[in-house]
């Protein structure tokens, strides 16, 4: 059935192209086709190009018919123009193949040409992960900070858990640059494991300290780690190894993770909330915020993005949603936080409203664990 199909592919795709192209198979599922004659102007080229790859895609997209079976395919096509500067046909090959990566990542039955930026992303990107990996493996370059969370009487309730990537070379390494690559990868799983134990231990710390031992710890969850079926035994696991009070951790959750599988995760959530491990929800405010969802969900507290707190003095479309959502945390009977204050005025319109607890610069940024534990005996 391979062979039938592979067979039918090579005949549509030279249904497309003239006499005077090119069409081969490099092996397993891959073809190349080499078009002559376009356009010496690059844009035009690249329009020309588009036009016959649009065609093969389109044949390519039609159902075969492999003796009794029907099939689909979903093709991917990645275009690179040759020119004077390229020296080989492997840099040709590696260009068009960076261009069908991307096809294949936006979801196939797609046509990406290569663009020497992506090139560059791409490298850095494969840099990173790799790099990710062996730190990892060696678990010895990470560390968390501490982010103070602060309520209405200038008192430490409790701190956000945020890792840092500490390299030997460049440095510390923000998460912007290395977070959305290791969800790609899978990565997360292992590092949200780290995360998690690492600030599960500090809880058990904090406990044996009278100063400290009423604070809670906010921990990231990624929808990769959601969605693992040992979800919930892994997060269990933990805290039972770390001998701590459940009630101290919250586990932070964005609203897009909350709608890839509600039903999943309700099951998941009420399964941990049950053993006293409470929820947050990140960045509230910006997805697909509604009452329909948010009532069915075991939640504790909603975190008002940082975006409405910004411009909160100034614009009164924001200050209406910050009114919004912290009517709706009070009639869900929910505990509400704003994260991103950096200013007096923007604390006092918060207070103001009905909003009660903070995080933000006006009171610290993200601290290593010996600054944060001096931060705490101030305040």
């Amino acid at each position: 059935m391979g062979d039938l199909l592979l067979q039918q592919v090579a005949s549509r795709i030279k249904a497309c192209v003239r006499e005077s192209d090119t069409v081969s198979r490099l092996g397993g599922d891959e073809f190349v086709v080499m078009l002559k004659g376009l356009s010496e102007q690059a844009i035009v080229a690249v329009s020309e190009a588009e036009v016959v790859g649009k065609k093969i895609l389109h044949s390519l997209s039609e159902t075969y018919q492999l003796a009794s079976h029907q099939y689909l395919i979903t093709p991917s096509i990645g275009v690179t123009l040759l020119s004077a500067d390229h020296q080989n046909a492997d840099e040709v090959f590696k260009q068009a193949d960076i261009a069908m990566y991307q096809s294949k990542k936006s979801g196939g039955c797609a046509l990406f040409f290569y663009d020497p930026d992506m090139q560059a992303h791409l490298i850095s990107r494969i840099r990173i992960e790799t790099e990710l990996r062996e730190a990892i493996s060696k678990g010895k370059q990470f560390e968390l900070y501490y982010q103070p969370q602060i309520n209405s009487l200038g008192i430490v309730t409790g701190a956000e858990a945020l890792i840092r990537w500490n390299t030997a070379d460049r440095g510390i390494v923000s998460p912007l640059e290395f977070i959305a690559i290791a969800e790609e990868s899978g990565l997360i799983l292992p590092l949200g494991d780290w995360v998690l134990e690492t600030a599960c231990q500090q809880l058990a710390t904090w406990a044996l300290e009278p100063k400290s031992a009423h604070l809670t710890l906010a921990v990231n969850i990624s929808a990769r780690q959601m969605g693992i079926p040992a979800f919930v035994e892994n997060v269990l696991t933990i805290v039972s190894q770390a001998n701590i009070n459940p009630e101290k951790l919250k586990l932070e959750l964005t609203e897009s993770i909350l709608l890839e599988n509600m039903e999943d995760t309700i099951t998941k959530m009420t399964a941990l909330k049950a053993r006293g491990i409470k929820f947050s929800i990140d960045d509230f405010g910006t997805g697909y915020s509604s009452l329909q969802y948010l009532k069915r969900l075991p939640l504790d507290q909603l975190k008002i993005d940082q975006s409405f707190i910004q411009d909160i003095e100034n614009d009164p479309n924001d200050r209406a949603i910050v009114r919004t959502i912290i009517a709706m945390a009070n009639s869900l009977n929910l505990e509400v936080i704003a994260e991103g204050v950096e200013t007096e005025k923007q604390k006092e319109l918060l207070t103001n409203k009905g909003c009660l607890n903070y995080q933000g610069y006006l009171f610290s940024k993200p601290l290593p664990l010996k600054m944060f534990n001096q931060y705490l005996t101030k305040h």
